[in-house]
């Protein structure tokens, strides 16, 4: 692995780690939904999770990332501008929906996966791309035992990253010696490039990781 596969690794391993596997308990046997298939983070969770063993499922926003989407391992990417997830997912789990939701977009989303989850399904929201307020009918909540949480990794305290690089070794870090995972990096730029970096981040026509490098 070079250093700048290695470097890509840290914050995106650990953000999927701690919120699908500790906090929304993606359990043996159970379905898992990834908004943002192609983001670093969605590239990391799908793989991961199909590694796992899990049913995977993905969003995308373009023909084009949800072919690689499934070439990840999700079973289905689902063109989120084309297609109504909440419909495609029901449709390919006989109406139950998926046990877990990765979500990076929060806001009017919210309502949606929660109609996307099965019964005792999780939610778990890392980043608010689509608002930080949204609408919740919290009798579905109750009704179907439903769990909705969310994280940021760095306010964290060392030994709390401490014990998910733990569990990270034992669980992750053989499927990367194994290459039954791979570090995706879409491009990397020289620092002094930063600019262009970011502006590619924002057209969103990545797959994977952008990174800078430095000489």
């Amino acid at each position: 692995m070079s250093m700048i596969e290695a470097a890509s690794l840290p914050e995106t391993y650990f953000t999927v780690w701690s919120n699908v596997f500790q906090r929304a308990h993606l359990s043996p046997g159970e379905s898992f939904l990834v908004q943002g298939g192609t983001s670093g983070i969605g590239v990391a969770a799908i793989q991961i999770a199909k590694a796992l063993g899990h049913r995977v499922f993905a969003t995308a926003g373009s023909d084009e990332k949800c072919k690689a989407t499934e070439k990840l391992g999700a079973e289905r990417g689902i063109n989120y501008k084309t297609e109504n997830f909440v419909e495609v997912v029901k449709e390919l789990t006989a109406g139950k929906g998926v046990d877990v939701i990765l979500d990076m977009v929060a806001g009017s989303y919210v309502p949606k996966e929660i109609n996307c989850l099965a019964d005792d399904g999780r939610l778990a929201i890392i980043a608010l791309l689509g608002g930080n307020s949204a609408e919740l009918d919290l009798g579905q909540v109750l009704r179907r035992r439903l769990t909705v949480t969310g994280s940021t990794l760095r306010p964290r305290s060392v030994a709390f990253k401490a014990k998910i690089s733990t569990e990270l070794q034992e669980h992750v870090w053989p499927l990367l010696v194994s290459k039954e995972i791979v570090p995706v990096i879409h491009q990397a730029f020289p620092l002094e490039q930063a600019a262009q970096a970011h502006a590619m981040m924002e057209e969103g026509l990545h797959i994977g990781k952008i990174m800078l490098t430095l000489d």
